[in-house]
């Protein structure tokens, strides 16, 4: 009995450790996507940057398409991760919201009052924290229920 039982633990162990192999080699495939984005979009900023400087846009205009291309950018690289990998990923956008927490306590901390878009620095600024604050809780509360199916149970 003792060797039929070790046997399918080893069976298990086994299995587990090929979908492990397999998800690190999905996770390895999603990271060269990123990276491959990112250089994209690098490149993109650079030129964008250099057609804003050469022809007189206006910093709004170069800003919001700065911000067109990061949210296409986003769009591509969360959607090409396969959904196997999504909770793990969940938990280190946790790392991400905390560095956009800083940048929103910055945004409503700036001493811009006498500028016309202190108010609206300081509204967006609040509304970043806010939901970067229910990001972060959300993410703790995934990765805790996702590590806790992997604890043996008591019986």
């Amino acid at each position: 009995m003792q060797e039929t039982h070790a046997e399918q633990t080893t069976e298990e162990l086994e299995a587990a450790a090929e979908e492990l192999r397999r998800a690190s080699a999905e996770l390895a495939e999603a990271s060269e996507a990123a990276d491959l984005a990112a250089d994209r979009a690098t490149e993109a900023l650079n030129t964008l940057d250099t057609l804003a400087h050469s022809s007189g846009v206006s910093e709004f205009v170069y800003l919001a398409a700065a911000f067109a291309l990061a949210c296409f950018v986003g769009y591509y690289v969360v959607w090409s991760v396969t959904p196997a990998l999504h909770t793990p990923l969940m938990s280190v956008t946790n790392a991400v919201s905390s560095v956009v927490i800083v940048g929103a306590l910055i945004a409503v901390g700036a001493d811009v009052a006498q500028s016309p878009a202190g108010g609206l620095s300081r509204t967006l600024g609040v509304i970043a924290v806010a939901l970067a604050s229910v990001n972060i809780v959300g993410g703790f509360m995934v990765t805790s229920r996702m590590l806790s199916m992997y604890k043996k149970k008591a019986g």
